[in-house]
């Protein structure tokens, strides 16, 4: 709808204050300068590289070719202007659509998942790059993503979207910091859930008690958080039970499973007080033996309280 495409049943689109489209009025896409990366790089197989980047240049001729080269230049793929789509990497296709889309110099780029395509080892690179492009053509972007690691990596800001509505948009640390529902804290990583019952604006858990302010007595609460704000008491493990003026801040589990996920250990653990499971992840390596107890304590200020929905 943004470029052209398609026109919205209802509301109106906006580029720089400007109505370019509702749903009476629509401005042709020839002239919205809005480019479009599509996610499976969408090549014209019969063109080489320079005519497919030069196809959507008003300029003809040696103009049309030296801007194309001038684009294959900074996406470093000068020497494949005479080539063909098909003896091309996928990385290397990426990069001449990159190119296509932002010959005519738009003033907005829509990307549908572009990196989806590419090998794991590439796609770090070939994102970076393609941010560094952007940048320097001082274009505007805005790029749908699934994937959460992509979404922090090159958003300035994100709109995170459910059923058709934005229902959180921020920069990327806030969104992190401050999410809006627990759907929220788990786009970013997986997440441990804890269920609560308010009673004096307090929510009682075995790591001790959480503020649920607002919220009224006998509601039903969620304290979520992330396995990497989960600690582990290595200096008490399969210890008795804690000192009295350490009671309520630490719970202790079982190991059920441990295994290194490469740059950390992923370790699950099967709680005491209620046999469900807790994960915890720590850096390097470190797997202990099933069934090993194990103290374990939660960031109370990485800790996010959510009223339980259905």
């Amino acid at each position: 709808m943004i470029a052209g495409v398609d026109m919205q049943d209802a509301g109106e689109i906006f580029v720089d204050g400007k109505l370019i489209c509702d749903t009476v009025f629509r401005l042709p896409p020839e002239r919205r300068s809005i480019g479009l990366m599509f996610q499976d790089f969408a090549l014209f197989p019969h063109l080489s590289v320079g005519r497919n980047v030069a196809f959507g240049l008003r300029a003809k001729g040696a103009a049309a070719r030296a801007r194309a080269e001038e684009m294959l230049q900074k996406v470093g793929m000068a020497r494949f202007i005479d080539a063909y789509p098909h003896e091309l990497s996928g990385g290397e296709q990426q990069r001449v659509a990159l190119a296509r889309a932002l010959a005519p110099q738009p003033k907005i780029m829509l990307m549908d998942e572009p990196f989806s395509g590419l090998d794991n080892r590439l796609r770090d690179g070939i994102r970076d790059e393609t941010l560094a492009v952007l940048k320097e053509e001082d274009t505007a972007v805005l790029l749908v993503t699934h994937e959460p690691e992509e979404a922090m990596r090159m958003a300035d800001e994100i709109a995170l979207m459910r059923d058709g509505k934005i229902v959180q948009q921020g920069a990327p640390y806030n969104i992190y910091r401050s999410p809006a529902d627990k759907a929220a804290v788990a786009f970013f990583s997986d997440v441990n859930v804890i269920n609560s019952t308010v009673q004096g604006a307090l929510a009682d858990t075995p790591f001790g008690q959480f503020l649920a302010p607002g919220l009224p007595d006998g509601a039903e609460v969620e304290i979520v958080f992330r396995p990497q704000h989960v600690g582990i008491d290595f200096d008490r493990a399969g210890q008795g039970p804690l000192p009295t003026a350490e009671r309520g801040i630490a719970a202790r589990g079982t190991v059920a499973r441990a295994r290194f996920m490469g740059k950390e250990s992923l370790v699950e653990f099967r709680m005491d007080h209620d046999g469900s499971t807790l994960r915890a992840t720590v850096p390097n390596v470190f797997l202990p033996k099933i069934n090993t107890p194990l103290w374990l304590t939660i960031r109370r200020d990485r800790c996010f309280v959510f009223p339980k929905l259905g």
